[in-house]
């Protein structure tokens, strides 16, 4: 198993339809979730906010290629039945399924054609790799592959799948992400390891900075493994949730290069977060990774407009492929050899590191460079 199926409790199974896929995942647990920080939310989000309270998933039932964004009261309602058609096909109290949607904005559900795939899929849920692999493709929309993880420690487990290529920017994005474990934990415990673990993770992400209205992570516990310590939970889940986020910016939509910046002797965390994101986000880096042009300027500028203080004439920068690792300041002073640098930017992988020796704060960001494919894909998105 590569990712939730490798988790003891849990059944998958996945239909994709031209652009229209669903996805059943059935496990019964404590569960915890994160959303969208949008003003303009979709009306599933508003629905698992509500739900999410009572702390207890038993399924999630997630459609692509409708986002039942802006769609008003029809929409929740939409929402609400959405979930009642997955309860009664499994038989499960309906509040207690999550429920989640990613596509086109502005567009109505089609609830005959997710009733029909609904009740295929249900009869054939299982725990093999084939089931995950239908799951996590069944939610994908630009995405070019789909995305798993799975952790594995000596007592319990972690698993995930995702998806996300636009739309990706802090505060999560156009994403949607369904973890499990078999650890057992509380619904709070569970909540708080999920908020420090998206922090560092999927709200480090940017693809093209715009923000969706569909985000949403949700994590379930079924508690088969038994107890566990709490800090080595954190760390698993959260390790979980970086392969997942690092595979959403390696398939960015039109990408042909992975970017991550990472950042040290800021002031506190947040800081060091806030300074890799606005690098990561910068046009002008993007661009110019994509064109393998070492013009590092633009990521010493672009550190300097995250409103975080630190002084300019001492911090490092330096440039990698994951291998080699070239000097591109150094206390302030240039000292880039401009060929050597170009070279690093010839793989996949185009690593910045940048000290600002203003604190002990760290955070890394994650993004992919613009390409003139992102323009397409998105000038004819709907059409």
């Amino acid at each position: 198993m590569k990712s939730i199926c490798g988790v003891e409790g849990v059944r998958a199974a996945g239909i994709k339809e031209g652009k229209f896929g669903l996805t059943l995942i059935e496990a019964a647990g404590t569960a915890a979730g994160v959303f969208t920080s949008n003003l303009v939310r979709a009306p599933p989000i508003s629905l698992m906010e509500d739900r999410i309270r009572k702390g207890r998933l038993e399924a999630v039932i997630a459609n692509s290629g409708c986002a039942n964004a802006f769609t008003g009261e029809r929409g929740y309602q939409d929402a609400v039945h959405m979930g009642d058609i997955c309860g009664e096909v499994l038989g499960i109290d309906p509040n207690a399924i999550g429920v989640a949607s990613t596509g086109v904005i502005g567009r109505y559900l089609d609830l005959p054609l997710i009733e029909r795939q609904c009740k295929k899929i249900a009869p054939v849920l299982e725990r093999t790799e084939q089931a995950e692999t239908d799951a996590a493709r069944a939610i994908m929309t630009t995405d070019l592959t789909e995305k798993h993880a799975l952790v594995t420690r000596e007592d319990f487990t972690v698993g995930g799948i995702t998806k996300g290529s636009g739309m990706i920017a802090p505060n999560m994005g156009t994403m949607l992400a369904f973890l499990y474990t078999d650890a057992e934990i509380t619904a709070r415990n569970l909540k708080s390891a999920l908020k420090k673990a998206t922090r560092r993770t999927f709200n480090q992400v940017v693809v093209d900075g715009d923000m969706s209205t569909n985000d949403i992570a949700l994590c379930t516990s079924t508690g088969l493994a038994g107890k566990i310590k709490l800090g080595e939970f954190g760390e698993a889940l959260e390790e979980c949730c970086r392969s997942l986020a690092i595979q959403i910016a390696m398939d960015g939509e039109g990408a042909t290069k992975l970017i991550e910046v990472f950042v040290k002797g800021a002031p506190s965390e947040e800081d060091a977060a806030r300074v890799a994101r606005t690098v990561t986000s910068s046009p002008l880096v993007k661009t110019a990774v994509y064109g393998e042009d070492p013009n590092w300027g633009r990521v010493i500028a672009a550190a300097g407009r995250a409103g975080v203080h630190f002084d300019p004439g001492k911090t490092d920068l330096l440039i990698s492929d994951g291998a080699a690792v070239i000097a591109l300041v150094t206390a302030g002073r240039i000292v880039v050899d401009l060929a050597a640098a170009k070279k690093a930017m010839h793989g996949k992988k185009v690593m910045f590191q940048l000290d600002l020796h203003a604190g002990n704060g760290m955070a890394t960001a994650w993004g992919c460079d613009l390409t003139e494919k992102y323009v397409e894909i998105n000038g004819r998105y709907t059409t």
